[in-house]
């Protein structure tokens, strides 16, 4: 009677170690899974057991993640049959998540391929095998979630107690045993910056301004207004250490004085149209020069005060000469009419026509601008309007406002398209610039 011939089984060794540790040992962990498992499959040898060619080792990753390195190419060699056998050391050693394994398991069955733990004894190939899998792995699960669970309490404790867990250091600080320490230079930088805010206002102004300047991050990159929100909301640099909001006393000097930060913390809390209204009444009228009656004469700006409020309007000259004409709006309040004005410059900058009649104008001085540009630029303003200075808002009304006449019944806007080409050029300059 012949004997059938035993089928060959290509077997690949899988190893993994989740931290980093030890790994530039001559022997390591590693090598040890892999020993083991190579000595497994000399012993299976007459059952057609051979070791398919190629290392399969990841080393200081975490098993919660099928996205490993030699896992990817030990799944692209299943995929492609050349491998009949996957052999660990250790079930977890594959996998500790019981979702992740599941669709390695699935994978495995698609492809004909056996899973074998050499120090568990059993295999895939049987219903008892995969029940004792998936048993054992919910085992390596819940104890990786109980690893977790006093890792991010040992990270609390820490934190209460003000010490440095770990990360990249906030600008001003450097690392050193694990405890932060101030960078002078650095630190002179964001001492400019929360000093600089206070006088400034505004972070989109701000962030612009350090951008020109070439001030730069930890990293080197411009500081944006994202980034400038985050380091002036950072507590770290006042000698805390926070924790799921909570702050504690740190380890580590302040930077920054308490009084500062809670000035900077002040008009941060005001919103931006808060904080561009509070200037405005500080500063010359909007519209002066720009706005005029019906009968061609300027309207002057003006306020009183009544009650401890401001109250600003636009006055004709006919009032302020003791002159009386039918059909002349006297005056106008200074709020109501700059709002007006500016929803119309702001719906202008959207309206198709304008940004086509602006890139044609613009293309006369710069032929490589495109339309596309001329629109980005006109709209990139509109969301940042409010969080101009009353000064900046002034220029862009003057360079696309001609003139507005005032009349009992309606307001006559007259735009500057030229006026529309040197902001789409100062506006894409900036843009180029950050």
């Amino acid at each position: 009677m012949t004997k059938s011939p035993i089928k060959k089984q290509r077997c690949a060794v899988y190893t993994r170690k989740s931290s980093e540790e030890g790994l530039d040992m001559e022997f390591n962990s590693l090598d040890a899974q892999r020993e083991a498992c190579e000595a497994y499959i000399a012993s299976q040898k007459p059952e057609g057991w051979v070791l398919h060619e190629g290392h399969y080792d990841d080393g200081g990753i975490s098993g919660g993640t099928l996205e490993r390195p030699a896992l990817q190419r030990l799944i692209v060699n299943i995929e492609a049959g050349r491998v009949d056998v996957v052999v660990v050391y250790k079930i977890d050693r594959l996998s500790r998540s019981l979702m992740d394994f599941a669709k390695l398991v699935d994978l495995f069955d698609r492809h004909d391929v056996t899973f074998v733990s050499v120090t568990q004894s059993f295999n895939t190939t049987t219903s008892m095998g995969r029940l004792t899998l998936n048993i054992l792995l919910s085992f390596a699960q819940f104890e990786r979630e109980v690893t977790g669970e006093r890792i991010r309490d040992k990270i609390a404790a820490s934190r209460k107690k003000g010490m440095w867990m770990g990360g990249n250091p906030p600008l001003g600080y450097d690392v050193r045993d694990r405890k932060l320490v101030v960078n002078a230079d650095e630190a002179a930088t964001v001492r400019m910056i929360f000093e600089r805010f206070l006088t400034v206002g505004s972070a989109t102004v701000l962030s612009k301004n350090l951008a020109a300047e070439g001030v730069t991050s930890k990293r080197g990159k411009p500081i944006n207004k994202g980034y400038l929100y985050k380091l002036l909301k950072n507590q770290v640099y006042i000698g805390k250490a926070v924790h799921k909001g909570t702050a504690y006393p740190g380890e580590h000097e302040a930077i920054i004085s308490q009084d500062l930060w809670n000035k900077v913390r002040t008009i941060i809390k005001e919103s931006p149209r808060t904080r561009a209204n509070h200037t405005r009444a500080q500063t010359p009228a909007l519209l002066k020069g720009l706005i005029f009656g019906a009968d061609g004469r300027a309207m002057t700006p003006a306020h009183t005060k009544k009650k401890g409020r401001l109250y600003r309007y636009y006055v004709a000259a006919e009032l302020l000469k003791g002159e009386s004409t039918e059909g002349i709006v006297r005056r106008v309040p200074a709020a109501e009419i700059e709002t007006a004005v500016i929803d119309q410059v702001r719906g202008l900058m959207r309206a198709p026509e304008i940004i086509v009649a602006t890139w044609r104008n613009a293309r006369e001085q710069e032929n490589c601008i495109t339309e596309s540009e001329v629109r980005e630029a006109l709209q990139n303003l509109d969301p940042i309007w409010d969080e101009l200075f009353p000064a900046e808002q002034a220029r862009v009304i003057q360079l696309l406002v001609e003139r507005i006449e005032v009349h009992p019944d309606r307001l006559d806007l007259r735009f500057r398209v030229d006026g529309l080409q040197s902001l789409v050029t100062d506006l894409d300059s900036v843009r180029r610039a950050a």
